[in-house]
C-alpha cells in the first residue's frame, strides 16, 4: 500500500502555482521560472522541505497535502478563501497626494508602496486623492497548484535542519546538530532571543519526538569548551 502524507510529516516537495487561465505566478522549479520569464538570480529555486501542518507554505496548500501519496504528482485547487483571501473593499484606502509628496514620491497607477509593513498598489489618482489597494494581488482568485511529494524524511537531524531553514531562513550549512537518543543540541550562526530559542526548541521536540532540543549560538558552544 502506498505511503501517504500525514499531519506533521516532514516531506520534500516541488510545486508550481498558477491561475485558472494557466498563468504561472510561483514555482520551486528553476526551468519553469525561466520559461515563464520570472526567474531571478536573487531567488533560490529547488525542492523545499516542510513540516505538514505547520503552515510553512500557503495554509490551503499545506492542508491539501494530507492524504496524498508519496512520490506522486497531483493538483490542488484552492478557492480564494483558502488561497489569498477574498477581495475586501475595506482594503481600498484613499490617501492624499500630499502624503506621497511628503515622502518624495510621485504616485502613479501600478506603484507598489509599503505602509507600516502592509503592501499596497496605487490604483488611480483623481482630484488630489490616490486610491491604494491593500488587497493581495491574487485576492479573489482561484488558485491551482501542481505538486509532487518526492519523499518523506525519517532522519531526525535532517528534520531539525530543514525546519530551521524553512521557518527561520537559517542557511543549511550553518546549522550543527548534536544528537543523542533523547535530546539534541543545535548550534546556530544567529543569536536569537532566549525566549524564541525556548519556543522553537519545544516545537522541534514535539515534532521529532525528542525529550529536549536546545538552541544556542555557535560561538557560545566554543566558549563553554
Amino acid at each position: 500500500m502506498a505511503d501517504k502524507v500525514k499531519h506533521h510529516d516532514f516531506v520534500e516537495v516541488d510545486y508550481t502555482g498558477k491561475l485558472t487561465d494557466g498563468t504561472i505566478f510561483d514555482t520551486t522549479i528553476e526551468d519553469v521560472a525561466r520559461k515563464n520569464n520570472f526567474f531571478s538570480e536573487k531567488q533560490k529555486f529547488g525542492s523545499i522541505v516542510i513540516c505538514v501542518g505547520e503552515q510553512q507554505i500557503l495554509p490551503g496548500l499545506d492542508a491539501g497535502l494530507v492524504g496524498k501519496e508519496i512520490g506522486q504528482e497531483f493538483t490542488i485547487t484552492l478557492t480564494p478563501e483558502n488561497a489569498f483571501g477574498k477581495r475586501d473593499i475595506k482594503n481600498l484606502k484613499i490617501v492624499p497626494v500630499s502624503t506621497f509628496k511628503q515622502h518624495k514620491m510621485d504616485p502613479y497607477p501600478g506603484l507598489q508602496i509599503d505602509v507600516d509593513g502592509q503592501m499596497g498598489t496605487v490604483m488611480r489618482i483623481s482630484g488630489g486623492r490616490v486610491t491604494v489597494n491593500f488587497n493581495h494581488p491574487l485576492a479573489g482568485k482561484e488558485i491551482v497548484y501542481d505538486v509532487k511529494v518526492h519523499r518523506k524524511l525519517t532522519d531526525t537531524k535532517e528534520k531539525i535542519v530543514a525546519f530551521l531553514n524553512t521557518s527561520l531562513k537559517v542557511p543549511l550549512n550553518n546549522i550543527n546538530v548534536e544528537l543523542t537518543e533523547e535530546s539534541a543540541n543545535v548550534s546556530l550562526p544567529i543569536n536569537f532571543p532566549e525566549q524564541l530559542n525556548d519556543v522553537i526548541g519545544k516545537k522541534l521536540a514535539e515534532l521529532t519526538g525528542l525529550k529536549e532540543v536546545k538552541l544556542r549560538k555557535a560561538e557560545d558552544k566554543a566558549k563553554k569548551s
